[in-house]
C-alpha cells in the first residue's frame, strides 16, 4: 500500500456517501412534491356532505358545504400570519340544517381587535375539514378563563362550545364575515426542505472533492522534494 491509497480511499468513500445524500434527499423532493400535489388537488375538490363517519386520515383537508346558523361568539387563538403580524383566529360554534353542531375557524384579525363583534346568524360556508396540529411542546397552557388560547386543540374548545370535536376552516363565507380575513388550509405550511437537503450535500461532496484533490497535490509534492 502507497502513501496514496489511504487518502484516495477516504476521499472517494467521503464523496460516494455525501452524493448518496443528496440522490436521496433528491428522491424524498419528488416523493414530498406527489404528496403536496394530492394535498392541493383534495383541497380545490367539489365540497362534499359533512361526513358522519370521522376518518381523520382519509378525509383531511375535504371540502365541504355547509348552511346553518353562525354563533356569535368565538374562542380566540393567539397566531402569527406572515405579512399580517400578530393577531387571533376566532373559532365559533356552527349550527347546521340538519342538527350538527361544529366547529368553525372563521379567520384572523389583528391582535388590537379581539373585542371585534362577530357576526350571528343564517350562513353558507365553503370550507375543508381540518385536524390541526399547532402544539407542540414548547406551545404555553390554553387560558380559557381569559379566552386566550394558543393552539386549535379541537378536543378542548369543542368542550367550551359544547360541539362534535370536528373543525371546519372556513374558505368562502356567505354573508361576507365582516373584518375577518379568512386562511383557508393550503400546502404552504407543510415544510419541504429536500432540495436544501439535497444542495448542502452535494455542495459538501464538491468541499470533500476538492480537500482531497488538496491532500493528494500535497503528499505528491512532500514526495517530490
Amino acid at each position: 500500500m502507497n502513501r496514496y491509497t489511504a487518502p484516495l480511499v477516504l476521499g472517494l468513500t467521503g464523496i460516494a456517501i455525501l452524493l448518496w445524500l443528496g440522490t436521496w434527499q433528491i428522491q424524498r423532493l419528488a416523493w414530498k412534491q406527489d404528496i403536496l400535489s394530492e394535498i392541493e388537488t383534495t383541497i380545490a375538490d367539489a365540497p362534499q356532505p359533512l361526513p358522519r363517519l370521522i376518518d381523520p386520515d382519509a378525509q383531511r383537508y375535504q371540502p365541504v358545504e355547509l348552511t346553518g346558523e353562525m354563533g356569535g361568539d368565538a374562542l380566540a387563538v393567539l397566531v402569527s400570519v406572515k405579512h399580517r403580524g400578530a393577531g387571533w383566529r376566532f373559532i365559533s360554534a356552527f349550527q347546521t340544517d340538519d342538527g350538527r353542531r361544529i366547529l368553525l375557524d372563521r379567520g384572523y384579525v389583528p391582535v388590537d381587535q379581539k373585542d371585534l363583534p362577530l357576526y350571528a346568524g343564517p350562513a353558507t360556508i365553503r370550507g375543508n375539514l381540518h385536524w390541526t396540529d399547532d402544539r407542540n411542546s414548547s406551545t404555553p397552557a390554553n387560558d380559557p378563563a381569559k379566552n386566550i388560547w394558543y393552539a386549535r386543540d379541537i378536543g378542548p374548545m369543542a368542550e367550551a362550545l359544547d360541539t362534535e370535536p370536528l373543525l371546519v376552516i372556513v374558505r368562502d363565507m356567505s354573508p361576507a364575515d365582516p373584518g375577518v380575513t379568512p386562511l383557508p388550509v393550503d400546502t404552504d405550511g407543510i415544510p419541504n426542505d429536500h432540495l436544501q437537503y439535497a444542495i448542502t450535500w452535494f455542495s459538501l461532496a464538491a468541499v470533500w472533492l476538492i480537500m482531497t484533490g488538496v491532500w493528494m497535490r500535497r503528499l505528491k509534492t512532500g514526495k517530490e522534494s
